[in-house]
């Protein structure tokens, strides 16, 4: 079968369009499409890898904050409790007598330590004997602080507070 010459080009240009179709269908998108997927996860693993160095910062901070409070646990007195030293500094600062009542507790606390908590009550004390009490018991060397802390006046006496403190340590 003879094709005039327009019909040859014709088949000529609709050979090499399906060519080319073909080329970019099977070579040239797939490649692309690779490198992205590719890149893709170049930057998920990256993120990864932030994350992980991320993590790994945390956890050192963590790890010197355990061994701090490792170490200052042995500085501390043998035989420590959190309710005979909370009851001793009340005697020295003079409030003794405004305790109403003292309630040890424990909880877990981070890694293999135990929160000791104690909450005290103290009523009609003034601001100062109040003031001079907490700056006995808040003891960065034991390990002592004050978790929370509540203050009402107390009724029918002005310039009297009533207060409830929750004292911490850990153990």
């Amino acid at each position: 079968m003879k094709l005039a010459r327009r019909e040859k080009y014709f088949v000529s240009g609709a050979a090499v369009f399906i060519g080319a179709f073909l080329l970019l269908q099977l070579l040239v998108f797939p490649f692309f499409e690779r490198t992205k997927r590719v890149q893709r996860g170049v930057e998920a693993k990256e993120d990864a890898l932030k994350e992980i160095v991320r993590l790994s910062a945390e956890y050192q901070r963590y790890r010197r904050g355990s061994q701090d409070l490792r170490q200052a646990l042995s500085r501390r007195k043998g035989g420590f409790t959190l309710f005979s030293f909370l009851e001793t500094e009340a005697g020295d600062a003079g409030v003794k007598a405004y305790i109403k009542y003292m309630k040890p507790s424990t909880s877990s606390g981070p890694a293999s330590y135990k929160e000791s908590l104690v909450e005290i009550k103290l009523e009609a004390i003034s601001l100062s004997q109040l003031v001079g009490y907490l700056h006995k018991i808040e003891a960065p060397e034991n390990l002592v602080m004050v978790k929370r802390i509540s203050i009402k006046e107390t009724k029918g006496k002005s310039g009297y507070l009533d207060t409830i403190l929750i004292v911490m340590t850990f153990q």
